[in-house]
């Protein structure tokens, strides 16, 4: 099984998943990269993906959907173009031969899921949106601090190997602000060198690891002591009146 970080627009990427034969993508909120990689690998599109309503995660489902005739599924409660598969948690999909579990993580959207699959001869896999990013986790447009906090802590549980694809390359960014969070945390320090290589060389900093994000991503060490210091020195006030994560959330907001 071949994965695929497709890049499209200025910073998304659009997973595609193949057995050389068919494939499924996440989230295409641009039909053209995925009809060209379709055509170069000789892929038939079975299923496409969809974690949430917004453009650049469905811009391109129409135009892929007439193109390919693929199905389309995603979350139950939001706008996808029609027809599709509407899904809640718990719900399976199967694509590919792998089960794919849905997993509601409203927080960045009301009615956002996640898809967690595993793989036979390889580390399981979540296509998570814009839900956790490598170092972070999406703004919160439409759900609640307490919301993202759960809907993160659900994620955290999953296997530790488990391959972490989100939708945009923000990871350098992110970790600049964990930086000034949790400058005494060694492993991301040396993640952060890490990434950075990857990037001065071109490549994606993704897919991260469960295990990877439970050791440098500050928005799910909420309950760490470093991290609750570094809150409450930026914002004693909101700390104490919002709490610690919905804080941590608000500082991302309006770092530079």
């Amino acid at each position: 099984m071949k994965l695929l970080a497709l890049p499209a627009f200025s910073d998304n990427y659009l997973w595609l998943l193949h057995d050389t034969r068919q494939a499924i993508v996440v989230d295409p909120g641009q039909a053209a990269p995925i009809l060209e990689c379709l055509q170069v690998h000789r892929l038939a599109l079975q299923t496409i993906l969809v974690t949430h309503h917004h453009p650049d995660h469905v811009g391109g489902v129409a135009q892929l959907r007439e193109a390919t005739g693929a199905c389309v599924v995603g979350p139950a409660n939001e706008r996808i173009p029609e027809p599709f598969e509407p899904l809640r948690q718990d719900d399976i999909v199967n694509a590919l031969g792998l089960r794919f579990s849905v997993i509601d993580v409203p927080g960045h959207t009301a009615g956002h899921i996640a898809y967690y699959a595993k793989c036979p001869d390889a580390a399981p896999l979540l296509f998570c949106g814009d839900t956790l990013f490598s170092g972070g986790c999406g703004r919160l447009f439409e759900g609640t601090p307490a919301q993202m906090l759960d809907s993160l802590d659900r994620l955290a549980v999953l296997p530790g190997d488990t391959r972490v694809c989100c939708a945009h390359e923000y990871t350098l960014g992110n970790l600049k602000f964990a930086l000034e969070v949790d400058p005494d945390n060694a492993q991301l320090v040396a993640y952060t060198t890490t990434c950075r290589t990857r990037r001065e060389q071109g490549q994606p900093t993704l897919p991260s690891t469960i295990d990877t994000e439970r050791q440098i991503n500050p928005f799910l060490r909420s309950n760490h002591p470093s991290i609750q210091t570094s809150v409450r020195r930026f914002d004693a006030q909101g700390a104490q009146q919002q709490g610690i994560f919905a804080t941590l959330r608000q500082w991302k907001n309006q770092y530079r």
